[in-house]
């Protein structure tokens, strides 16, 4: 009966937790959020990322899980993401039907449907194929999927910074023709690109039972090999991209 026991046992262990249901009602709840905590990790996911994906490793030691239980990172992000969008639209003249839509587009369709398609991605490759092989003395254990989502939403913030923030500063010189817009645009794109894949790469390497996690690095040199060929064709992403906004 030994070799039963244990193996319920095991199995048991690595069960998740059900931390959806608390996850999304606390996100009504403000005075349950880490509001302070939250600016922090995003301040450190730009200068010192590493020192971030540490602080993970002590929030599995306190509370059994990887990812976080906390939605206020992804509560926040939402918001800046609605201005940012919205300083975009007054900018560029948008009606406000057009704007509302925009701003939906915005937060639901690129930043949690194409997020939770990433994450969804990134949980099934590592579970299935970067998995180290368990030991028998050693519980199974396997990537939450919400943690793969947190990992989105981590690299995905300084992007945000880049692509929202700083182009929108930069936007009347990025979408003015020339070679310097072009260069500044593709640049810019390709440390946002490159960042973002740098970033999930020490979200997947920080857990001990994933091996192979340089996987995560390769589209950075996709985007250093593609970014030059996109400037001799005189491509500008920032046109592009505002093109399929705004007029």
């Amino acid at each position: 009966m030994l070799p039963t026991t244990s193996k319920g046992r095991a199995h048991s262990a690595s069960r998740p937790a059900p931390i959806f249901a608390p996850y999304l009602r606390r996100i009504i709840k403000w005075q349950q959020m880490d509001i302070e905590y939250t600016f922090w990790q995003m301040l450190y996911l730009c200068t010192s990322p590493k020192v971030v994906y540490q602080h993970t490793k002590y929030h599995k030691q306190t509370k059994n899980q990887w990812a976080r239980d906390d939605p206020a990172f992804v509560v926040i992000l939402c918001l800046f993401l609605v201005f940012a969008t919205s300083a975009y639209c007054a900018a560029y003249g948008a009606s406000f039907t057009h704007g509302a839509l925009t701003v939906f587009s915005v937060v639901f369709v690129h930043f949690i449907l194409a997020g939770t398609v990433l994450a969804t991605v990134c949980w099934f490759l590592t579970n299935s194929y970067l998995r180290e092989e368990p030991n028998s003395h050693v519980v199974e254990q396997r990537v939450e999927w919400l943690y793969a989502f947190d990992v989105h939403c981590n690299s995905f913030f300084p992007a945000f910074i880049m692509l929202y923030v700083i182009q929108y500063f930069l936007s009347p010189i990025l979408v003015a023709h020339g070679f310097i817009p072009v260069l500044l645009s593709n640049l810019l794109f390709m440390a946002a690109i490159s960042y973002y894949n740098y970033l999930n790469f020490l979200g997947y390497d920080v857990l001990p039972f994933l091996d192979r996690t340089t996987f995560f690095l390769y589209p950075i040199g996709l985007a250093i090999i593609l970014s030059p060929l996109m400037i001799l064709i005189g491509y500008n992403p920032t046109r592009h991209v505002m093109s399929l906004y705004f007029s």
